[in-house]
Parts: C-alpha cells; structure tokens; sequence
C-alpha cells in the first residue's frame, strides 16, 4: 500500500518543557480533534480557552430533539472529540489530564483539559495519524477475517474507558438484522426524526458540517436494507445490509450505567476503539439506529449482551476489498469557529499565551 497523504498531523510540534501554552497550539489541536465521529457529523460541542484550562461544553444549538430527545448521542459525540483532542495533545508532546463535569451547577460543561508539557509515549505518533484517517465507511466489507487477537486488544482499549465492546457471535447476526429492520421501519415512520435526517444530509462536497452525500452508498432498496436513509445517496458501491452479507464483523459497545457520565466516557471509548482500529488498517461504521429506539435498545441488551450492560452503539469493522477507492473527506468546522477565548489579565485574545498545569 502506498503511504497515506500528509497531514496536519504529521506536522504537531513539540513544545519546549516549562513553556506555556498559546492559542495557536490550541488551533492546531482543536483542529486536529475535530475529526472526531459524532451523530450526524453534528459536532455538537463548543471550546472555551480561559486561565482554568480549555473547556470542553455541549453545543445544543446542534443537538438533535427527534432523533436524540435524551441527548445521549450528543454526549458520546463530545466524548469522541474529547478523546481525540487527548490523542492529538499526546503526540504533539502534551499531558493532558481531563475532568470531567467539573461544575455541577452546569451539566452542559462535560470537561476541563489540563495540558502540560510531556515527551510523547510511543505509539502517540501513529494514534494522532489516525486521527486524520479515520473515515466512516458505509460501504461493504471484504470477506476477510479480522485476526482473533486484534478483538482482544480493542476490547481492552475500550475497557480502559470503563466500556465493554462485546463481539456479536455469527449466530445473533440475524437477531441483530431483525432489530435493525424494526428500528429502520419505526425511524421511516417519524416525520420529525425523517426531517432532522433531511436538514443533516445530503450536504454537497465541502461543506464543514452534515453527512455529505459522496459518502453515502447507493442502495440497496429500502426494504431490503434495514438502515437510516439519507436524503442524497451518491456512491455507487452498495452499502452492506443487516444480516451481514459481507466480511464484517459486528460489536457492541455498552457500559454498565446509562448517566451522562457514561455516555461521555462510551464516547471517549468509542474514539479510542475507532483509532486502534484506523491504525491496524480496518475500515469502520458506527450504527447508531439500533439505540435509537428505547425498546430496540432494551431488546438489543437482553437478546446480544451479557446481563448488566447497556448498549451505547453498534460498530461495523472488517477490511475494505482491495483497490477500493477512497472516499472524501467530510467537512469539519474550523477551530477558530467552535472556541470561544477568554483572555488573562493584560493579555489579547489571539495574540497572548495562556497559562497550563505545570507550565
């Protein structure tokens, strides 16, 4: 395989120990973070810069009342961009050590990132690589097996994020095909959650936010495929349908409590397993429809996961067949638009330093 193409993150600096953070880094990092998965590629999360440290908030400007009333998948997103922006800090030579829900008079602030000067462990490189390859992939899979210890090492990758990624045995394959027929066809049947899908897709090629329409595979009809349909389906190569009939292999990813606090942390988890995954070479597409559906998803616990866990969100893994062409790149909103600064005494907004832990 040819090497991929440079990018941004190719290109992290490493700061000079007992130095102070500047808001360029904090760009280039936001930036880089950024190209964390979230619902709808909503990106429903705000930045703030202050002397406390860089706080991370939900963005309910962009939340999704019909498809997410609980704002769960907000939550998961958030935790998403939260772990890339740990990842991407890493490599660029940052501790970052991350509180979250620090005030509880505000639920919507889900995070404060301390960053202080560190050499980068190895393997942070590679991880922040990822960052900027990871891709969702709607399309069918190769039939080739993922190798057996590849499922441990994400398993743990997940648990150090205290969530549990649960292989789906082949023979609840079809049970899982049934609940996503079920979930598509009481999806099909909102009007509002129809519309939010409408007002979030089929975006054309550039555009910072919204499920562009070049990354959606056309077909197979409706009613053979049980997944959310979205308004623009451009690509050609058709989408895998539910029971699998190609060679990915299904997960769950779940937790053991369903509070805010989990579904930050599924979220945290569900980026780092979707790293480890780019980086090993697999293609990913995480299938939210199944958790969308409160009945779907109490049936999806009791049916395919051990007694305890609740699901969070169903991954497909597997490897692209050879040659695949590669698919554009979905838009993200800059930086600069998603961080509000907060400037320290006698310094400017944009031209100042602001103070780390340890700094």
């Amino acid at each position: 395989m040819p090497d991929p193409p440079a990018t941004a993150a190719d290109h992290l600096e490493t700061p000079v120990p007992g130095t102070a953070l500047h808001p360029d880094d904090v760009l280039q990092l936001v930036d880089l973070a950024q190209r964390a998965p979230s619902v709808h590629n909503t990106q429903p999360w705000r930045w703030r810069l202050d002397p406390a440290g860089l706080q991370l908030f939900a963005d309910l400007d962009r939340a999704l009342p019909a498809t997410d009333p609980s704002g769960r998948e907000l939550l998961l997103s958030c935790g998403a961009v939260l772990q890339h922006l740990v990842v991407v800090a890493r490599a660029a030579g940052w501790s970052a050590q991350v509180r979250r829900f620090p005030d509880p008079a505000d639920p919507h602030h889900l995070a404060t990132v301390d960053l202080t000067p560190a050499v980068p462990a190895p393997g942070d490189t590679a991880l922040a690589a990822a960052v900027a390859h990871r891709q969702t992939d709607r399309r069918a899979f190769a039939d080739e097996p993922v190798p057996e210890g590849w499922w441990h090492q994400l398993a743990a990758t997940a648990a150090v994020h205290r969530a549990h990624l649960v292989l789906v045995e082949p023979a609840a394959h079809r049970v899982v095909g049934q609940l996503a027929e079920a979930a598509a066809a009481r999806i099909a049947a909102d009007p509002r959650v129809a519309a939010e899908t409408r007002a979030w897709s089929g975006r054309p090629a550039g555009s910072p936010d919204g499920v562009p329409g070049a990354d959606v595979p056309a077909g197979p009809d409706p009613g053979d495929v049980p997944a959310r349909r979205f308004a623009t389906a451009e690509l050609s190569v058709g989408v895998s349908p539910l029971p699998l009939r190609d060679g990915a292999r299904l997960a769950v990813l779940a937790t053991t409590g369903d509070r805010p606090l989990d579904q930050v942390e599924a979220g945290e988890a569900l980026a780092a397993v979707l790293l480890h995954a780019t980086a090993a070479g697999l293609a990913s597409h995480v299938v939210s429809e199944l958790v969308e559906v409160p009945d779907v998803r109490d049936r999806l616990a009791v049916e395919v996961l051990p007694p305890g866990l609740v699901p969070q969100v169903l991954v497909r893994l597997g490897r692209l067949p050879l040659h695949s062409a590669p698919l554009p790149r979905t838009g993200r909103r800059p930086a600069g638009s998603t961080i509000d600064r907060t400037a320290t005494a006698g310094t400017t907004p944009g031209s100042g330093t602001y103070p780390v832990r340890g700094g």
